[in-house]
């Protein structure tokens, strides 16, 4: 079983896709498109901008979007339309995985993710909220303390379950900032803040999920040809609108999404898009399964021929 992932928010980077785009036709057109849906100089955004104008939530989920988009096409061209058995993206990276597997078009996507991108940001001003990563502490203690933590209108959740030993919450700033400050004394190893703009995949974002279920519900959606893994119900679903608008306050549940794949034969996780974080993710929860990244040209040509050379 082969799948195809796309990263979320956290792996943009200044010049991401520049080389893939020079080099594959197919994913310069993804770039076009993407700049003509928006009226915007996407090339611009993903390359010639600074780090922190990019990590900006309302500039950096576009940019993920477009690469992702674009790295599934360039593989696909390269390797004779190359089709995965099933395909999932963390957070804003569904949108990617959506339009792969046929279910959006890339303009509609493409309208979708600044939507998102700009609600979300927006959200954050509304109720300030932020994000921290849980390094080496067990879900079931951490649960518990965030419902210790959530008292006196304060709220902090589990956002992602990234990998064993890899949890996000999520939440009011003063809740977690506690959580952080009391963590080590439930057994986390690390707790790592996390430079958002707000408490995404959590309660904070109410408001925010209804104002994008309104941009969901004018929406085009297809059926697709390749099933994608919900990150709220770790299974494959149809009801994308509905999932969409639910995932802005629900967590991401990769950790279940992956093992649901080994336990069905998943031999080969291609990532496509900048960075590499979900093939790290890959070697915690299912190391004896295969890992390739489409971010280049030179990752594409590696990643063609662990595929087994073009056809």
């Amino acid at each position: 079983m082969q799948v195809a992932v796309f990263p979320g928010q956290g792996s943009q980077a200044p010049g991401m896709g520049q080389d893939l785009v020079a080099a594959s036709p197919a994913a310069a057109a993804v770039f076009d498109e993407v700049g003509e849906a928006l009226g915007l100089d996407i090339r611009k955004l993903c390359w010639d901008t600074d780090a922190e104008t990019l990590r900006q939530t309302q500039n950096a989920q576009v940019a993920l979007f477009a690469t992702g988009v674009a790295a599934f096409r360039a593989l696909q061209e390269a390797h004779g339309g190359w089709t995965p058995q099933a395909m999932a993206g963390h957070s804003v990276g569904e949108y990617a995985a959506l339009v792969s597997g046929g279910w959006l078009s890339v303009a509609t996507g493409a309208k979708l993710v600044r939507r998102r991108g700009e609600i979300m940001a927006a959200s954050g001003k509304d109720r300030p909220g932020t994000m921290a990563a849980v390094l080496g502490m067990e879900r079931a203690a951490l649960e518990a303390l965030c419902e210790e933590l959530s008292q006196g209108g304060q709220i902090v959740v589990i956002a992602n379950d990234n990998s064993p030993g890899q949890l996000v919450v999520s939440g009011d700033v003063n809740a977690v900032q506690a959580l952080s400050a009391s963590a080590g004394e439930r057994g986390a190893k690390r707790v790592l803040p996390l430079n958002v703009s707000g408490a995404f995949h959590s309660p904070l974002m109410k408001e925010g999920a209804a104002a994008l279920a309104e941009a969901l519900s004018g929406a085009e959606f297809q059926a697709g040809t390749v099933p994608v893994v919900s990150n709220v119900t770790a299974q494959p679903e149809t009801d994308w609108p509905a999932r969409l608008a639910e995932q802005m306050v629900q967590p991401v549940r990769w950790t279940e999404t992956v093992q649901g794949w080994a336990a069905q034969g998943l031999n080969m996780q291609v990532e496509c898009g900048h960075g590499e974080v979900l093939g790290g993710l890959l070697r915690r929860i299912a190391p004896e399964v295969a890992g390739a990244r489409v971010v280049d040209s030179a990752t594409l040509q590696e990643t063609v021929k662990k595929l087994g050379g073009a056809p």
